[in-house]
């Protein structure tokens, strides 16, 4: 069938499961977009990541920096509490939790993911930093539909 060309080489891949930490609610729906047929939980604050995150095992965790409207404006706020960096201090914590996701930093701020970025290497996960403009490539190469 395969020399024919009558077989379907096209293989769908199975649902997977997502978490997102983004206080834009645009890009909520930017994610319910690329990820319709998945599960996709979302999460806006520190605090709602953690029970979600302590809950549920995720394929893939993309992770917002810039959670309040204060963290726009400089890396100087004092504020890592409710920063993505929290998430990313509190996985390392739980080394546990998590240990097959692959974990993609997205936000646009690049001086704040790099931190986030070594801190979860240090506990051995999968991450990487994607900028936001690139992020739908990344997607549809890393889980074509």
């Amino acid at each position: 069938m395969i020399r024919l060309g009558l077989a379907d080489l096209k293989a769908e891949r199975t649902p997977i499961s997502v978490f997102l930490l983004d206080d834009d609610r645009r890009r909520h729906r930017w994610f319910e977009k690329r990820f319709d047929g998945d599960d996709l939980d979302i999460a806006e604050t520190v605090d709602e990541a953690k029970e979600i995150l302590a809950e549920n095992t995720y394929d893939a965790i993309f992770l917002d920096h810039d959670l309040l409207p204060l963290h726009y404006e400089s890396n100087d706020h004092g504020d890592f509490a409710n920063t993505g960096y929290a998430i990313a201090e509190w996985l390392d914590e739980r080394r546990e939790l998590q240990r097959a996701a692959t974990i993609i930093v997205h936000t646009r701020n690049a001086d704040a993911a790099i931190p986030m970025v070594l801190k979860l290497r240090e506990s051995g996960r999968n991450v990487e930093y994607v900028a936001f403009p690139m992020l739908d490539l990344k997607i549809k190469n890393y889980w074509k539909r």
